[in-house]
């Protein structure tokens, strides 16, 4: 974990207003994931649950976070994917708050699959819970591999791969 030292350090405080505002080093880090969701997961979620989503917002999500990905000189990555793979089974509380998380992923993705059935847009063969779980699995490696290999083409090829899906 990072030091109560470097995060006053680079947060430009001190540490009595660290503890004063947060508490904890865990109260900070659930508290950066929240507005990390604020800023980045809950604009996906509300495309997703939108009356007019369709499979194109589903593809747009996709290619989006690929943009996001390769634009990303430092290769961070996502929050949501780093706190799952490095804390998942280490960390209760966090794991706990990433699987909400997570879990409306796939909940909007499910909305939206089933708003795009109903349009006609994509077959009704798949339960889309299921396809929703896939694609959300999808995303997540998507955020995996982008770390490691930001290769727009890869990216693409693994995006339109799952995609075939729909």
């Amino acid at each position: 974990g990072t030091s109560i030292q470097t995060l006053v350090d680079k947060m430009g405080i001190n540490r009595g207003s660290l503890y004063d505002t947060f508490g904890d080093k865990q109260s900070l880090f659930h508290e950066a994931i929240a507005y990390y969701d604020s800023r980045l997961v809950a604009p996906m979620i509300t495309k997703l649950e939108a009356h007019d989503a369709s499979k194109q917002t589903i593809v747009d999500i996709f290619y989006g976070m690929i943009d996001s990905a390769v634009t990303d000189e430092d290769h961070k990555g996502c929050l949501i994917t780093n706190t799952a793979v490095e804390l998942g089974g280490n960390n209760p509380d966090s794991a706990k708050q990433i699987a909400a998380k997570i879990q409306q992923i796939e909940n909007a993705l499910t909305k939206a699959l089933t708003t795009a059935q109903e349009k006609g847009e994509i077959s009704q063969k798949h339960n889309c819970t299921t396809v929703a779980r896939f694609l959300t699995c999808c995303l997540q490696g998507l955020r995996v591999i982008s770390k490691v290999n930001p290769d727009r083409k890869a990216l693409q090829d693994i995006a339109r791969m799952a995609l075939s899906v729909l």
